[in-house]
């Protein structure tokens, strides 16, 4: 049996250290580790109990309803989205919103203007008891044995019911990329139920469409539906097509364009500015962030128009703002909608997504407000009048008779 004895530290001498007192000391340090563990625990627990406590009445609301309530209370995931709405009612900002999660994944979707699909249409009986199904030419659908007219079963372990929504059911179509989506349809006449494995594709959501000027050739018109990250591309793509095909100028349609994603409302906005700022923009306790154009972008001097009405927001109106604050491009139409605020978009951990208002926007060009005012049109035109009206408005701008 091996007997204590003693370790010299190098180089010099020090008090000798028995193991006895080595092996005492280490238990004590173990000793406290677990006091500090405990401690840690319970400020822990008494922080949770503290916050809960915030919110008594909620508490005591949920506990009354779950032990007296005729009906049954909702899921539990029901009843915390119900409780989150509530709270951001309370909160009284109309822009920052919740969102559930087949909501989020669509909206994710276009704003990334792609997503992994399978190339089907999908149309409601006139009860809203079935979902019929109609695969487009060539598509995934088409290739993994759909066929025009079969209806909806399942998707995944999803059953589908009238209680499902169109959204619900979309979401659970899309996914991954060559990724596998199991699809129960029933198929006539006898009904017969079929489970049919189809790979997801990548499917294109184009955000904008173009096309020559009726009646007058010379002009493009560029019709910007929402502000993707693809719309830069997209845009300019249009227009390279367009002047290949004898346009001289160009109108930007974002009428009824809701927005999207500021960094790509000022990325198009640079295609046709030489210098200067596009947007400032400031968060919280934050110094205040100008995008300036770095370069001169590829359609300087391109004649351009803009035409805007009351659905034009957010990241539309900074592209038709920041062309009108440089004084590149006129806007011809009714003022727009006036949406100076700039949400951070947080994913929850079951798909949804929680959308905060967390910073300001302006155009340093522009003097006017645009909060709630909109931006003023340069020519104007009655929300109400034919849409040719507008179009037509910004040819003789471009084209004088």
């Amino acid at each position: 049996m091996q007997s204590d004895e003693t370790i010299p530290a190098p180089g010099r001498s020090k008090p000798k250290i028995s193991r006895r007192m080595y092996w005492g000391l280490f238990t004590l340090m173990q000793l406290l580790l677990v006091g500090m563990a405990f401690l840690a625990g319970f400020l822990v627990n008494q922080w949770v109990t503290g916050r809960r406590q915030q919110y008594p009445l909620l508490q005591r609301a949920i506990q009354v309803l779950s032990d007296h309530a005729y009906y049954d209370l909702p899921m539990p995931n029901k009843l915390e989205y119900g409780m989150i709405r509530g709270l951001l009612q309370a909160y009284d900002d109309p822009y920052t919103v919740f969102v559930e999660p087949p909501q989020h994944e669509l909206q994710t979707n276009q704003l990334q203007g792609k997503f992994g699909g399978i190339g089907v249409r999908l149309e409601q009986d006139a009860e809203r008891q079935k979902i019929f199904l109609y695969p487009l030419p060539d598509s995934p659908a088409l290739k993994g044995g759909m066929q025009e007219g079969d209806h909806l079963l399942s998707i995944d372990d999803l059953q589908v019911t009238p209680e499902v929504s169109l959204d619900e059911i979309q979401a659970a179509i899309r996914g991954p990329v060559d990724s596998l989506v199991k699809m129960t349809v029933g198929r006539s006449p006898a009904d017969t139920a079929i489970v049919l494995d189809v790979k997801r594709a990548e499917v294109p959501l184009p955000s904008v469409t173009w096309n020559l000027a009726a009646g007058e050739a010379r002009v493009g018109v560029v019709q910007i539906n929402v502000i993707a990250e693809t719309t830069p591309g997209e845009v300019t793509t249009a227009i390279l097509d367009l002047q290949k095909r004898g346009a001289q100028a160009v109108i930007l349609d974002v009428r009824n364009n809701g927005g999207g994603l500021v960094d790509a409302g000022v990325d198009t906005a640079r295609l046709f500015l030489k210098s200067g700022s596009v947007i400032e923009q400031q968060y919280r306790d934050k110094p205040v962030k100008t995008y300036g154009v770095e370069k001169p972008g590829p359609f300087v001097d391109l004649p351009l128009a803009i035409v805007v009405n009351k659905g034009t927001a957010s990241s539309a109106e900074i592209l038709a703002g920041a062309l009108q604050g440089q004084q590149r491009a006129q806007l011809i139409g009714s003022p727009t909608y006036g949406k100076d605020s700039i949400q951070l978009v947080f994913d929850m951990e079951d798909g949804s997504s929680l959308h905060i208002t967390a910073a300001r926007w302006w155009v340093p060009g522009l003097t006017a407000e645009i909060k709630d005012k909109g931006l003023q049109p340069d020519i104007q035109v009655p929300e109400d009048a034919e849409r040719s009206t507008a179009l037509q408005q910004a040819i003789d701008l471009l084209f004088p008779r």
